[in-house]
């Protein structure tokens, strides 16, 4: 078993492991930990109460965060014409249509989100290789397929995230950093929990969030009780 560090080990001695707390407690606990010399990122994990062999029980969305990510999100749009224009206009970092697809297809994955048209989904769907293992490939119901490049550019340069749950029914997402105000991070924090009980399967019986953990990149996790978001699912 590895040895966890003199950090670590002191900010272990300040949670207590029986305890679930509340959002805004924890968010205050998390700051006082003793910290590393970077700005960690603060990260929220769940484990979920479904079944994901079941593809009706599958869990997925997109928040906006009240606060952004405090990460540079790199945007590539696939399109032509007008929209590509409007892309371009709104900030993406790269546009483009065939040639850009060419370029992927080369192995090129040097952005966090992309984007596409309807139109364009007809090359794109040849880059399932490329984009689909890193999560990568636009699709509608993240609000990454659309004709209004612009408005899905800027939600996700503003700090919008998107949570998929794993093969394992767990999730995790990543959504502001330490350095910010701690009702910054409460609130990003509460966006995330709220969207997730939203996106809840109607097929899904039982506890929907069986545990939720908040944590920053260096830091211990801490429980959180989720009752005050969604009384009834428990």
């Amino acid at each position: 078993m590895a040895k966890h560090g003199k950090r670590y080990t002191a900010a272990l001695k300040l949670v207590d492991p029986k305890r679930n707390y509340k959002l805004g407690e924890a968010v205050e606990l998390l700051k006082q930990l003793p910290k590393p010399k970077f700005d960690e990122t603060v990260e929220l994990d769940f484990k979920l109460g479904v079944d994901p062999k079941q593809s009706d029980q599958m869990v997925r969305g997109t928040t906006p965060l009240p606060h952004g990510s405090g990460k540079k999100v790199r945007v590539v749009v696939f399109a032509k014409g007008a929209a590509a224009l409007a892309a371009k206009e709104a900030g993406a970092d790269q546009v483009g249509f065939e040639e850009l697809v060419k370029q992927v297809q080369t192995g090129w994955t040097d952005f966090d989100v992309a984007i596409a048209t309807p139109e364009a989904m007809q090359e794109v769907r040849k880059l399932g290789k490329q984009l689909g293992p890193k999560g990568l490939m636009p699709n509608p119901k993240t609000g990454t397929v659309t004709d209004d490049v612009a408005k899905a550019i800027a939600e996700v340069k503003a700090g919008r995230v998107e949570f998929k749950m794993d093969k394992a029914g767990n999730i995790h997402v990543a959504f502001g950093k330490l350095s910010f105000e701690a009702k910054a991070i409460e609130e990003n924090g509460r966006a995330i929990i709220s969207a997730l009980m939203h996106a809840k399967p109607s097929s899904s019986k039982g506890k929907f969030i069986e545990s939720c953990t908040l944590s920053s990149t260096m830091s211990p996790g801490l429980s959180i009780d989720t009752h005050e978001f969604a009384p009834s699912t428990t």
